[in-house]
């Protein structure tokens, strides 16, 4: 399973990014070969609105099933949940500990987003 944390670092060590739709990347975690890969999500820092929407097809193109992330929005969390993402919320403050987070089963399944939309 792929597990991606929304970041604006390209390691393991790097924050854990609150913002989902306009981080600058994604830290994604083959959960079992433990290898990382990384999203640019460069176009969706700027963009005027959909950011979130951009966001979450990126990490479907890239096969993510699950998701680490500060917060996330209506629109956005309809995308991932229509392809299948489980959302998860965490405020740790780095990757790796939001991954051992995830581990020991302290972050909990998401059934909404947790804002309101940009433009709401």
């Amino acid at each position: 399973m792929k597990l991606a944390f929304s970041t604006g670092g390209t390691t393991p060590d790097a924050p854990l990014d609150p913002r989902f739709g306009r981080a600058s990347a994604f830290l994604v975690l083959d959960l079992e070969t433990k290898e990382f890969d990384l999203i640019d999500n460069g176009q969706s820092v700027g963009a005027a609105q959909g950011a979130g929407i951009q966001a979450a097809q990126r990490l479907v193109r890239a096969d993510v099933k699950g998701l680490v992330t500060g917060h996330c929005g209506p629109k956005a969390f309809q995308v991932l949940n229509s392809a299948g993402i489980d959302v998860y919320y965490s405020n740790a403050g780095t990757i790796r500990e939001a991954l051992e987070d995830f581990e020991n089963g302290k972050l909990s399944l998401s059934s909404g987003a947790d804002v309101r939309g940009h433009w709401s």
